[in-house]
């Protein structure tokens, strides 16, 4: 299944967002918000699906990715700024409500948007990171999600890990995709779509800063609890982060069901797309 493509351009401030759209343009507004080290071709292989289901599909490099603007210094990638960037895009679109989705670090975006913003978000899915409460309580306490996470602490020292990410061709972000997905997830136009989109020049170090943003800017949740209908999708043999957190992130939702991928990996959407589909229209046709 293959979709027309078209590109859109949004703006929130001087931060200029470029997206990707299809579908009918009446349709339900989906929002697919991509995680590290991707951009919006995370997404490529629901977008068909979801468009031929009527629904108007928006899928943007999100800020300090590919051909987005990449604004200087870790305090543009905190998560109230990411937040903004999809309130002013569902302002553009003119919609008061969006139905939203999001992997790895757009899973996190996704989570804060829903818990900042509920009356922004008609329905919330959620691909393997769990709610930011669940996160900040297992790397404070559990050393075996510690010692899965330790390249978080590495991307806290300035330009070494831009350094080691894009050296022998990025080999190191090339490995961080494969070694850690089922074999041939990632084919070589797969990865060279990622190779392009990294050499954007200051992607990488804008990429990198939304860790050290995470680590210098806690976002605060008056409410823990979201509030928003919520679908979680979790590929068990994720290498960066412990199952357990996904079944934790219930207890923090009024309204929340869990789908888990017993031979899945972090890379869910890529892994299992047709089922991820199914789950992402039947969840947001409800």
């Amino acid at each position: 299944m293959s979709a027309t493509l078209e590109h859109l351009s949004f703006r929130n401030g001087a931060c200029e967002l470029h997206a990707v759209a299809s579908g009918p343009p009446d349709g339900p507004v989906v929002v697919l918000l991509h995680g590290f080290p991707e951009f919006w071709y995370s997404w490529h292989l629901q977008i068909a699906p979801l468009a031929a289901a009527g629904f108007r599909v928006i899928v943007p490099d999100q800020r300090g990715y590919n051909t987005s603007s990449k604004p200087r210094g870790a305090a543009c990638y905190a998560l109230s700024e990411l937040t903004s960037d999809v309130l002013a895009m569902a302002h553009q679109l003119g919609q008061e409500r969006i139905l939203l989705a999001g992997h790895d670090w757009g899973a996190a975006v996704a989570w804060s948007v829903a818990l900042l913003h509920p009356q922004r978000v008609a329905k919330l899915a959620i691909l393997n990171v769990p709610h930011p409460s669940v996160m900040r309580r297992y790397l404070k306490t559990n050393r075996r999600q510690l010692r899965r996470s330790w390249y978080m602490f590495f991307f806290q020292l300035p330009w070494l890990p831009e350094a080691a990410f894009s050296a022998c061709d990025f080999r190191l972000g090339v490995r961080s995709l494969v070694d850690s997905s089922r074999p041939n997830t990632f084919s070589a136009k797969d990865l060279a779509q990622y190779r392009a989109a990294w050499a954007e020049p200051g992607a990488l170090t804008a990429m990198i800063n939304w860790y050290r943003a995470a680590f210098r800017y806690h976002s605060k949740f008056p409410d823990p609890t979201v509030h928003v209908p919520t679908r979680i999708l979790w590929g068990e043999r994720d290498a960066f982060l412990l199952s357990d957190m996904a079944h934790e992130s219930l207890r923090y939702c009024d309204t929340a069901e869990l789908y888990t991928f017993a031979n899945a990996s972090h890379w869910l959407q890529h892994e299992e797309p047709g089922r991820v589909s199914e789950l992402l229209i039947d969840f947001f046709r409800k």
